[in-house]
This record gives C-alpha cells, structure tokens and sequence, in this order.
C-alpha cells in the first residue's frame, strides 16, 4: 500500500471538563516507521528561507488578519508556503479565510482581483503568472522561488515596496509598505544563520523557528488569557437562587492599562510598540474568534458552576412557601439546565446529572397530583 497512516479523530468530551471517557474500543495497531505529530505541520524553515530575515514581519501580518498574496513556482511550494503562514500564530487559531492553491476558476475570482474596494483579509496561494498583474494591489505579496538545498539568503534581505511588483520575472522578498511594531529579533535570525553555514538539519532548523514563534504568540497571548481571566465572576458569587453568570465585557482601553505592570515584557526580551500591535489586533478576524471561543467556554465553564451550586442547595426548602406556577417554573427550567448537560453543552460530571434528577424527581413528587402527572409525562 505504500504509506498507512494510522489517526484517531479527536471527540468533542474530549475538552470537557470533568465529564467522564468513554471506554476506549481496542484499535489495530499499525507497525509504523514515522511519527507524525500533525499531517499540516510543514517544514516552515524550507518554506520561509527566501524570506527570513521577514519571518518577524510576517507573524506581525498574519496575526493581525493582513491580506496576503503568496506567489510562488508550483502548487506544493504556494499551499505549503500558506500553510506555514497560518501556523505561524499557533497555539492561537488562525481565524480568517485561507486559499493555499487559488486560480483563475475560483469563484471569489472577480471578488479578490476587484480594485474597486479593499482586498478582503485572506491568505492567497498562486502560481498562475497572470496574477502578477492582477492582484498588483495587494498590500502584502510574498514572492517565493525555488531555492536548492543549502543555499544563502542573503540576496532576499531588503524589503521591496508594495506596488513594484510589475513585472512576471520579479525576484523572491517580500513586496509591502508595511511598518513593523516590534523590533527584529536578530538573535534567532543570527542562530539560523549559523545553521545554514554548518548545514544543521533542517528539521532542526524548523524546529527553532517553531519554538521561537510559538514563544512569541505565547508572549503576545498570556496578557490576554490573564484579563479575560480577571473578568470572571468570583465562585463564592454564584448563587444557585439567581440565573448563571456571564464574563464580564471586555474593554480594551482597561487591558490596555494591564501592559504596564503585566504585559507581553515579562516573557519576552523584544522591544517596540506593543500597544500598537495590540490595537491592530482587535481589528482582526483572528482576535474575533478568540475571544468568542474564549467566552464560549467561560460561560460553559460557569455554566457548570451555577448547576452545581443548583445541586448542592437545599432546593426542598426552598420551594415550600413558594406558588405552585413558581415551582413549575423552577421545574421546567432545571429540566432544560438537564438537557443541556446531558448533551455535553455544560461540561459536568455525571454524579451531577443524577442529582439534578433526583431534585427533579423530589420537586416533582411535592406537587399536587394533577401537576404531578402533567409534569411526569415528560420527565
């Protein structure tokens, strides 16, 4: 068969937390040569060697959610290239559009090549020679050529202006006007540097440019995490007698104010205008999705808690001098909160759901026969 690869498709219980694994079936273990951590992951230091001493500015575009054109040789070369771009930001999610191979037949053709509004925030590969003309008005176009094995590259330092690329024999750089916020990290330019001179394997090589951007993002990340953090209400305040609380808005100008004593200097060493890098980042798709899915799981996560706080009160006494109709409000509200749980919307334990049943089952029972039977046909 040549190459088998063997995966196991990640489950939604997965992330949940505190909810309990399925019993694993037995697989058939494949006898396997190569690992494979990811089947995207690409050796973005092969990918990125034209442009290298860019690497910087180019985690800048990507985070930022810049529209992007890269032009390369082959279609290998452009979805490649695209992908380790995208990867740039992780462990952050990449968050908007991405094309690794576009053509002319591509449906949003006339939408990407239109001079008559803003190119959208998409990440675009190509080969076609004709785009060289037509996507001229792209802020952000990355030129990529075959490189062989070992070679310098040093004739791709200068940036090129955005704008300059008229011609189909244009060299590999990087064509923009874009102005940096932080300043060049040269130290991990300079240890690459070395590695192509003492020819260090390039999966070596990956492997340093890897961890110096994922430490990067986590610089740029962890300020973020810690204010959304702040922004949860206490525990000792949810209170099982009042509705689930919500994270707190998010307000720019009050993170902004956190970077002073708790900013992204702390873990890293670069200098420069974070503010307003930061800034350019809520404008983008990706800063969008992150916090979306962030509040997502806050709200899930206290969620959990109110239902828990919920099971843990003393809900019999609680309904004793209360109207039949708030009772069965009450009723049909732990229900849904039951439902939601049972089907994995709020990550609690099973040990919760049966005791929610069980006050169900109580709450229920106290009520006036004809009630009683109304409310067990559907419980």
């Amino acid at each position: 068969m040549g190459t088998v690869i063997q995966v196991r498709v990640p489950s939604r219980s997965d992330k949940l937390i505190g909810s309990l694994q399925p019993k694993s079936q037995p697989v058939l273990q494949v006898p396997v040569h190569t690992i494979l951590p990811t089947i995207h992951e690409v050796d973005i230091f092969s990918f990125f060697q034209p442009v290298l001493p860019h690497i910087q500015m180019l985690w800048e575009l990507v985070l930022a959610g810049e529209p992007i054109v890269v032009m390369a040789s082959s279609p290998t070369i452009s979805a490649n290239t695209v992908q380790a771009l995208i990867s740039m930001i992780w462990p952050l999610k990449f968050c908007t559009d991405h094309r690794p191979y576009f053509t002319i037949h591509d449906a949003e053709f006339k939408e990407y090549t239109t001079r008559t509004q803003a190119p959208p925030p998409v990440i675009l590969g190509v080969t076609n020679p004709f785009f060289a003309k037509t996507l001229q008005h792209w802020p952000h176009i990355i030129r990529v050529g075959e490189l062989p094995n070992g070679a310098s590259s040093k004739g791709f330092n200068k940036l090129k202006k955005g704008g300059n690329l008229k011609t189909l024999d244009s060299k590999p750089g990087v064509y923009t006007r874009y102005k940096v916020f932080l300043n060049k990290d040269k130290t991990i330019l300079k240890r690459l540097a070395k590695g192509i001179q003492t020819r260090r394997p390039v999966e070596v090589q990956s492997a340093m440019l890897r961890r110096h951007l994922l430490e990067l993002t986590q610089s740029f990340m962890i300020p973020l995490e810690r204010y959304v953090a702040s922004l949860m209400p206490l525990q000792r305040n949810i209170s099982p007698h009042k509705g689930p609380p919500v994270l707190s808005p998010f307000e720019v100008e009050e993170f902004l104010k956190t970077l002073e004593h708790s900013g992204p200097q702390l873990t890293s060493g670069l200098k420069g205008d974070w503010i307003g890098l930061y800034r350019k980042f809520f404008k983008s798709q990706n800063f969008e999705g992150w916090y979306n899915s962030r509040q997502r799981e806050v709200n899930q996560k206290l969620q959990a808690l109110h239902l828990e706080a919920i099971c843990n009160s003393d809900l019999m006494g609680w309904i004793r001098d209360k109207q039949e109709v708030e009772v069965v409000d009450l009723v049909l509200r732990l229900r849904e909160k039951m439902a939601s749980a049972i089907n994995n919307q709020i990550p609690v334990t099973r040990p919760v759901i049966d005791k929610l049943q069980s006050h169900l089952e109580g709450i229920v029972q106290s009520l006036p026969e004809d009630l009683r039977s109304v409310l067990k046909t559907n419980l």
